[in-house]
């Protein structure tokens, strides 16, 4: 589009509206005659390199969602299967049965992990492969104060007590439970073989 040149008429007209009106700031007056503005250059187009294009090069990186800690389940299952992978998907499935089950219910941390440890490694012992440990979901707790509180503490700790000595060594793999055996509130914990 192309600008239009004023007419005599036009000029004339704009220079008694000039005449007329007072200066919003009187001290800021300039001498001289106002000059317009040079008709700007146009821009040589950039030349398309189709070699050196690439989808997404110039996007800046996307925030993660967020930083929250991934669930027990979640975090479990990053971990990879250490055991046959067909006898995994039939745990999973809750097909296979647990040949032990340790319930800890109502339990404190002081009594529920050596609890745990006297559990696991007489399981171990004994040659069972498959156990159940049952933690329950925990209680929904609303406490005051700055921190939030983990809704089921022994569910958040069994799988930190079964990665540590001496249980590491008699585990080979800890998943959720199926929801016949107990869902978020127990684990399966497959053991190794004695030698």
């Amino acid at each position: 589009m192309t600008r239009r040149k004023l007419t005599d008429d036009e000029i004339d007209l704009w220079k008694k509206v000039v005449k007329q009106t007072e200066r919003m700031h009187p001290e800021k007056v300039q001498n001289g005659h106002v000059t317009p503005l040079p008709k700007p250059k146009p821009k040589k187009p950039v030349p398309f390199r189709p070699e050196t294009f690439e989808i997404g090069a110039n996007a800046k990186p996307s925030a993660r969602a967020n930083d929250l800690k991934p669930s027990i389940g979640s975090s479990l299952a990053n971990r990879g299967v250490q055991m046959d992978e067909k006898a995994y998907r039939r745990m999973k499935r809750g097909r296979l049965r647990p040949e032990g089950k340790l319930d800890l219910h109502g339990m404190r941390i002081d009594t529920a992990h050596p609890a745990l440890t006297r559990f696991i490694l007489s399981a171990q012992a004994s040659g069972k492969r498959l156990v159940l440990v049952i933690t329950g979901k925990g209680k929904d707790r609303d406490e005051p104060g700055p921190m939030p509180v983990p809704r089921g503490v022994l569910r958040h700790k069994v799988p930190q007590w079964l990665a540590l000595p001496p249980l590491a060594q008699a585990v080979l793999q800890v998943t959720q439970a199926h929801i016949s055996h107990g869902g978020e509130g127990a684990y399966y914990v497959y053991l190794r073989r004695t030698r």
